[in-house]
């Protein structure tokens, strides 16, 4: 498989997982080249039009000519939902499928991952249920309501932040029409399709926490303030998801007067660093996935060797 597949069998779903800054973008770029594939981004945020600098979104001239699906596709003002990135997603590992390509999905979003590759079938929705936990979010702030889910179901409290009022609506949701925890309506470790394989970037905190430094650092010395400033004349402020991501909210508020650039920058990197545990600590928790240190000079070799197991 390392050479292409000569097998008549569909080619592999390849996805580099870990955290961010861990090193899976040139990981992704490496395996593409090799398993005549092409690129499909599985981070929220890089779907969002503009949002660059911040998302840490590769340059197309850093691209290597590969094919990126799954970035751009939405202006700051459109909302995204697991739902919707899973049949986006999927459709474009079809596509590619069928075109002899394999797909190599990459990205920080841990959900929106294992939603693309494992068996989830989303629980519905009710208008009237979710405009009435909206209203009590609106109306108390999502701290209040967090407390509530705490009462109700406190494994989906456990896993949901306080500030994530969106996501802490949705599980109430859930709960109240399905009778049951937010978590039975999650994944379960099963691919939807068997010739799937998962490479986890393996990386230490220090050295981690090194490079989300550096990582911040370089967005701000290298635009960021501005290119928030200009989302915010195309609406970021009125969207329902683009605002969330971290950095963005920050340099908002910065921008507002409540924070100064230095206050900003700080809390970013405080809150990816948060981020990255929280991405490391779901990942740990799925034994599929194949690791390897990032800095191990054979990582493409044994990456390849992972996806002839397939």
């Amino acid at each position: 498989m390392a050479g292409g597949d000569t097998t008549g069998a569909d080619p592999p779903i390849v996805a580099v997982v870990g955290a961010t800054a861990s090193g899976k973008t040139g990981l992704s770029l490496d395996l593409a080249e090799r398993l005549h594939g092409e690129v499909v981004n599985t981070d929220a945020m890089q779907v969002y039009q503009g949002m660059d600098v911040g998302t840490a979104k590769l340059p197309e001239a850093e691209r290597r000519g590969i094919p990126h699906h799954l970035l751009d596709t939405l202006t700051v003002r459109e909302p995204a939902t697991v739902a919707e990135f899973q049949r986006w997603a999927r459709d474009v590992i079809d596509r590619l499928r069928a075109r002899r390509r394999t797909p190599v999905l990459v990205g920080g979003s841990a959900l929106y991952t294992r939603a693309i590759l494992d068996r989830f079938e989303f629980p519905g929705t009710d208008d009237a249920v979710r405009a009435r936990w909206q209203r009590e979010l609106e109306t108390h702030g999502s701290h209040r309501l967090h407390g509530v889910l705490r009462e109700r179901d406190p494994d989906a409290a456990e896993r949901i932040l306080p500030d994530n009022g969106r996501r802490i609506v949705r599980a109430l949701e859930v709960g109240e029409l399905t009778g049951r925890p937010y978590a039975a309506s999650l994944p379960v470790l099963e691919y939807a399709d068997p010739r799937t394989v998962q490479i986890g970037v393996d990386i230490d905190r220090e050295t981690l926490d090194e490079r989300i430094a550096a990582r911040v650092d370089a967005m701000f010395a290298s635009g960021f303030v501005d290119e928030v400033r200009h989302l915010l004349g195309r609406g970021l402020a009125e969207g329902r998801t683009a605002p969330r991501a971290i950095g963005y909210r920050e340099v908002v508020a910065h921008l507002r007067g409540e924070l100064t650039e230095q206050e900003a920058r700080d809390r970013t990197a405080q809150a990816t660093r948060r981020f990255a545990r929280r991405q490391d600590s779901w990942f740990r928790k799925d034994p599929r996935i194949v690791w390897i240190r990032h800095d191990d000079p054979d990582l493409l070799t044994k990456a390849l060797a992972a996806v002839d197991e397939v």
